[in-house]
């Protein structure tokens, strides 16, 4: 199967014009294959399922977690966007090991999507593992499909985020989160 996504690779060298047995590019198809494996691991996991609940007798507020790290992949032109995620809940007596929100963010990164839906998927997520009392989940990206090509306007940072429960219906969380996002 991998020889069949090689050729396909190697056709696209030779679509754009170059040619896939220049010295530098012999092993590119391998290469693009494998590294494709990599970055959309996961795609067919309907849900995210590397957590474990820890059940805490806690009045917290809101747990947050900022500036986590994601790569993902627009799906409308397979290029890269990229960018950091703050997720926040309020417990109603679980909590998730900090260790898995951080995972939880490359499960859904591991997709071709949009970021709205990316955003949208961790939320959704979130709350069909911990039924917390109130989600927040935040996006800063950069895109390429702008930055290299169509508009052409490097470092344009997109902001999204969806924001539900008590995290919704209560200012002062909602104004906590967002003060933890900026």
């Amino acid at each position: 199967m991998n020889e069949t996504k090689e050729a396909a690779i190697r056709q696209f060298l030779l679509d754009i014009g170059d040619d896939p047995q220049r010295a530098g590019l012999i092993e590119t198809p391998a290469r693009v294959v494998k590294a494709n494996i990599e970055i959309f691991a996961h795609t067919e996991e309907k849900h995210f399922t590397d957590y474990k609940l820890f059940d805490v007798d806690t009045d917290a507020e809101m747990v947050v977690l900022t500036n986590i790290p994601f790569y993902s992949m627009c799906e409308h032109h397979l290029l890269p966007f990229f960018g950091t995620a703050t997720i926040a809940y309020q417990p109603k007596q679980d909590v998730m090991g900090l260790s898995k929100l951080p995972r939880l963010v490359d499960w859904a990164a591991r997709r071709p999507s949009m970021q709205e839906g990316l955003t949208t998927l961790i939320a959704d997520e979130l709350e069909r593992i911990l039924d917390a009392e109130g989600i927040g989940v935040h996006l800063s990206a950069r895109h390429m499909c702008m930055e290299m090509r169509g508009i052409n306007r490097p470092g344009t940072t997109t902001t999204g985020y969806v924001i539900r429960g008590s995290l919704k219906t209560d200012h002062g969380l909602r104004r906590e989160f967002m003060d933890q996002v900026n």
